[in-house]
């Protein structure tokens, strides 16, 4: 039985607490504008994972400390800048249901504010000489940029093969996940050979969280409403490259031409979502994400038996069974 948000959060409950009220402090300004942002951005935060993630991994190795504090700030302030920053590249009016900061400010503040946050998180770990930390992250927010960068070049041919697609989505999502446990060991004090481990635990999650993400686009009793965002934004998903690799060539033609051609027509849409259901691409890419977390959870079972590691289990298995 899989365990609630409430539940894994019970070993880290204070942690969080304080972390909330340490990272307001972290966030405030002398220039109203921007303090008035700040407190629209902190209020909307979402399920706050990724802190999650960086106070497990050093509760598993047994220290959660002031360092660790810093480092999961550090992560929630180079995230929150990435998401104005795309915001503002998507013109996308909304985040989490609520408008975007670009919507309500315009995009030159927007794109100031995500500066501004990015150089927060800088000085963060600087003034308190995280160094480790700084590059834990300061890595991962280059592997983003990349992985995106990546995408867009791909997405313009369509030809993406299965191994382009694991490295996109690594560096586009898992990298970031990967930054949480590999900071959150670093700040308990773990070594360099810890921390690798932490990290790539890390990354399989964050694969498979992708992975999750690709099936919501196809709609299922168990997966959700069939929404095809991914098509009309020709992002080529382990899903639909499965089903594409499986169809001859005519056939295939055929669907590349209706994503690069008719991706904005719904009734088109459908049709590709309903190709890719025929052609098994929802069971295999599932049972590809599901393979990925055993993988995860056998390297989370090398550490030593915790609540923390018991918790963070359970955080594996909320990022794949979440239903949104």
């Amino acid at each position: 039985m899989s365990l609630s948000i409430k539940e894994i959060q019970a070993p880290i409950a204070a942690e969080m607490d304080a972390f909330e009220g340490k990272f307001r402090q972290f966030m405030k300004t002398k220039v109203m504008l921007l303090d008035t942002i700040m407190n629209y951005i902190v209020q909307r935060k979402g399920k706050q994972l990724r802190p999650m993630f960086v106070f497990l991994s050093a509760g598993v190795f047994g220290k959660i400390t002031e360092e660790t504090y810093r480092g999961a700030a550090l992560i929630e302030l180079l995230h929150t800048a990435t998401l104005v920053h795309d915001d503002v590249v998507d013109d996308s009016n909304y985040r989490r249901g609520f408008f975007s900061v670009n919507a309500l400010w315009k995009n030159k503040i927007a794109v100031l504010v995500g500066d501004y946050l990015l150089s927060k998180g800088l000085l963060l770990s600087i003034d308190h000489g995280d160094f480790e930390m700084l590059k834990i992250v300061s890595t991962a927010v280059r592997e983003m940029s990349e992985g995106e960068l990546l995408q867009i070049e791909k997405a313009r041919k369509l030809d993406i093969t299965e191994d382009i697609y694991f490295e996109i989505i690594r560096q586009k999502t898992a990298t970031l996940i990967a930054a949480c446990c590999a900071a959150g060991m670093s700040s308990a004090g773990a070594n360099a050979e810890t921390v690798e481990k932490a990290r790539l635990f890390g990354e399989k999650v964050g694969i498979a969280f992708q992975i999750k993400d690709d099936l919501f686009d196809y709609g299922d009793a168990e997966i959700g409403k069939p929404l095809g965002i991914d098509i009309k934004e020709k992002k080529m998903t382990l899903p639909l490259i499965y089903a594409l690799n499986q169809a001859d060539w005519s056939t295939k033609r055929h669907v590349i031409n209706t994503i690069k051609n008719d991706s904005e027509n719904p009734k088109k849409v459908a049709e590709v979502i309903d190709f890719v259901k025929k052609s098994g691409g929802l069971q295999y890419a599932t049972e590809v994400m599901q393979n990925i977390v055993r993988e995860a959870l056998a390297i989370l079972e090398s550490f030593p038996e915790s609540i923390y590691r018991t918790s963070l289990a359970g955080l594996v298995q909320f990022t794949i069974e979440r239903a949104k």
